[in-house]
């Protein structure tokens, strides 16, 4: 019988332990330290051309830095500047033959007035004037296209950046949207990192974050994003106890980030 009741009250004691640290125990995860662990999130760009032709010029290699507004790669312009001729040729042609028919009816106005001509010639003049005005718009916004495709034939970086990739060689035949580089972003750099629910009331978008690399880099940053949904966390995500949790994913932008941040490099973030 002492036995049952020794047992007994060891039950009882281990069950109001549990009970006194998983629900009863205060809760002090708001004091310590909160650290997350994330990758560097690099934006990159596809650059290609808007028109098609023939590659003439690739000017950067793989690893080259761009700076903005540089010209990386240009296409065969002959093409596209003869397009452009004759559509100058035709403006030309079309603004003769509305000078002519503008003149056509100023006469036919005036005679039309004191009666010395038909109402149908006037109509005429005035129809052939209407329609050679709207012939002529329509020549100065293909001319407008053509001029806006042969500057499409310069390809130039849109930010300063580093070369990724180069993928097409001068000779090769291209067309529209056909990726020739890709080229890595100097900013922004990101991180992407995730917390879990019991910690998303400690933060907040603005929060100034260390970032801090393997390699002894440190970075200062801030929140930019929370998600606002919930999500299971990503293989990624190397900490045991997120492994089942839904997480939130966040992402921090670095202020001055420099070379020392690679594309996918994985990162610490204290708070």
């Amino acid at each position: 019988m002492k036995k049952k009741i020794a047992v007994l009250i060891l039950i009882a004691a281990v069950a109001g332990a549990v009970y006194y640290f998983e629900y009863r125990r205060p809760n002090d995860s708001a004091n310590r330290p909160l650290t997350l662990y994330g990758n560097v999130d690099i934006r990159e760009v596809a650059l290609g051309f808007r028109v098609a032709g023939r590659l003439e010029t690739m000017n950067l290699e793989e690893g080259d830095r761009a700076r903005q507004g540089q010209v990386l790669a240009e296409l065969e312009k002959t093409p596209l500047q003869e397009a452009l001729n004759v559509q100058q040729a035709q403006v030309r042609e079309v603004q003769a033959s509305l000078d002519n028919a503008e003149k056509t009816y100023t006469r036919q106005a005036g005679l039309v007035r004191k009666g010395s001509t038909a109402v149908s010639d006037y109509d005429a003049a005035l129809a052939l004037r209407d329609e050679l005005r709207a012939r002529l718009e329509t020549a100065k916004a293909q001319l407008a296209q053509a001029e806006t495709n042969l500057a499409d034939t310069v390809l130039t970086s849109p930010s300063d950046g580093t070369i990724l990739t180069r993928v097409r060689e001068p000779g090769s035949i291209l067309a529209a949207g056909t990726v020739v580089y890709t080229l890595s972003l100097d900013r922004p750099v990101w991180i992407r990192a995730y917390v879990d629910e019991p910690d998303l009331g400690r933060i907040h978008p603005g929060q100034k974050v260390t970032v801090r690399t393997d390699s002894g880099g440190v970075y200062a940053g801030q929140i930019g994003f929370i998600s606002p949904r919930a999500e299971f966390t990503p293989k990624t995500v190397e900490t045991a106890k997120l492994r089942t949790d839904l997480v939130y994913r966040l992402r921090v932008i670095v202020d001055q980030p420099d070379q020392g941040l690679r594309q996918g490099m994985p990162v610490t973030v204290e708070f």
